[in-house]
């Protein structure tokens, strides 16, 4: 690969993500929160491709016969460093995420890892106080954490709305559930809460649900890490459009 290749690869490279970055693309790779780190490589990427290809073009002559002696003489020690350096091939693997991010739109983690994966639900430092919008929204994660760890204390009494996918035990049990990421899609977890009530009676798992209830005491604990796995008694359900991000980061926060 000489530096022509290199340079047109960096720059494809960096011009992808961007492009990741600049669009809902990214968040099937890394939390929301990394887009600025994200969009910065992909300028550095650009002006380093840039900047090779600069480098390149004032090394060549301007006109045929205008090289000086000291430029074929560097031009015939570079050839001698490359003959006895020559540049790997496995340079050429590189394409690889390029095709990958132009190509290849991974879709998000969904049931088959949630039943395959335990629980990462931990208890939460605080239970801040809640608003009193009714229905209210809560993420999975922060629903689950206020019924295992404090036992639905801020949520008797409360009509909560809850939004995820549906993913089906080995027992059939219905779990709505939200992935959880750390930093990127490679360590994501799964946040699992059982419906229980007016649970539709046909569930598709990966469908997205939107489902209305109240606190349930009932709790149970995931056949893969024995985590805890509250429930929700669902009063309605619905269906809706997976989100923009399919990711749920408020667990470790």
């Amino acid at each position: 690969m000489n530096r022509q290749a290199q340079a047109a690869l960096l720059f494809l490279l960096g011009a992808s993500l961007l492009h990741a970055g600049t669009t809902d693309l990214y968040l099937r790779y890394v939390k929301a929160g990394l887009q600025p780190l994200l969009l910065a490589s992909g300028a550095v990427l650009i002006a380093t491709a840039l900047a090779t290809g600069w480098y390149e073009w004032r090394r060549r002559p301007q006109r045929p016969g205008e090289a000086s002696h000291r430029e074929t003489s560097h031009r015939e020690t570079s050839h001698r460093e490359t003959a006895a350096h020559p540049e790997p091939r496995v340079s050429w693997l590189l394409l690889l995420p390029l095709l990958a991010l132009i190509l290849v739109a991974p879709p998000a983690l969904g049931s088959y890892t949630a039943t395959r994966t335990g629980t990462a639900l931990q208890e939460p430092v605080a239970y801040p106080a809640l608003p009193a919008t009714d229905p209210l929204p809560l993420a999975v994660a922060d629903y689950a954490g206020r019924a295992a760890y404090d036992h639905g204390r801020t949520l008797t009494g409360r009509r909560v709305a809850l939004t995820g996918f549906v993913a089906l035990d080995r027992d059939g049990t219905p779990y709505l559930v939200r992935m959880a990421l750390n930093c990127c899609a490679a360590d994501a977890q799964p946040v699992k809460v059982g419906l229980t009530g007016r649970v539709p009676p046909v569930l598709q798992p990966d469908t997205w649900l939107e489902v209305t209830g109240t606190y349930s005491p009932r709790l149970t604990h995931d056949p893969v890490n024995g985590g805890p796995i509250p429930f929700l008694d669902v009063t309605a359900a619905r269906p809706v459009a997976a989100p923009g991000d399919p990711y749920d980061e408020t667990w470790n926060t």
